[in-house]
């Protein structure tokens, strides 16, 4: 006898999906955005997919979630009622698989990335995990990225996924008012993806130099009238002069 849906469904009453921490800080922050926000603006892949910050991955009812910084799963689709329970968190048997991605970032030594989140993450068959370590306070470089190998995290050179058809990389710029060393998402050609605000800057370049090219152009057609312009002049003087002389202009 088949189990009804009622039968099937997973218990979620007791698990705790949001527990009012303190928002993490400031520099983390806007680290997480950077990570998210371009993806809705500027990454256009085949098929949905679900980027997010500070969001808890259930893989086990009796299992204590982790909540990376980011992370990004491919194929999935947030439901309607978002907002119900069983929705609001990434519950594993909800989704029906892990993210292919998750970021941390590591801004003290108490969150043991290399540790029981490394283990903790390959146990949940996510299949690549990077730790972003921009103070280098784990001792070891700014940026290490794993990819799952049977039950275990490699580590691996290339922060290129080619499954996922994005890479990491760090770039030294300007976000949000902030120089700094930002770890982005970028293609591969390592060119970064690009966040709304510099979409809509490189639009705006863009119908700069359209309007320029377009002022240009005007301005060359002008100048070429007036060109035309004079020698129409010209002539005509000329022929005034010739005709002055008893000289039929349209004789020469």
């Amino acid at each position: 006898m088949e189990a009804s849906a009622e039968e099937l469904a997973v218990d979620i009453d007791g698990l705790v999906t949001e527990d009012d921490a303190p928002v993490d800080n400031l520099p983390s922050e806007k680290q997480q955005r950077l990570l998210t926000e371009p993806l809705y603006s500027s990454w256009y892949p085949q098929s949905p997919f679900l980027a997010a910050a500070n969001v808890g991955l259930f893989y086990g009812v009796r299992r204590p979630p982790l909540v990376p910084d980011v992370f990004l799963s491919l194929n999935v689709e947030i439901a309607e009622d978002w907002w119900q329970k069983q929705n609001r968190s990434y519950f594993f048997w909800e989704f029906g698989k892990p993210p292919e991605v998750v970021i941390d970032i590591v801004s003290n030594t108490v969150g043991n990335e290399r540790g029981i989140k490394l283990l903790t993450y390959a146990q949940m068959r996510v299949q690549f995990y990077a730790i972003y370590d921009p103070l280098q306070q784990l001792g070891g470089p700014v940026l290490e990225v794993f990819e799952l190998s049977g039950l275990r995290y490699e580590s691996r050179q290339s922060a290129w996924f080619e499954e996922v058809g994005l890479g990491l990389t760090l770039w030294q710029g300007t976000f949000e008012g902030r120089e700094d060393t930002w770890l982005r998402w970028c293609d591969r050609d390592r060119q970064v993806i690009a966040t709304g605000a510099e979409r809509a800057e490189q639009q705006r370049q863009r119908a700069e130099q359209e309007r320029q090219r377009a002022e240009q152009q005007r301005q060359r057609a002008e100048r070429a009238e007036q060109e035309v312009d004079q020698e129409r002049r010209r002539a005509e003087a000329l022929a005034e002069r010739l005709r002055q002389l008893g000289i039929d202009p349209d004789t020469i």
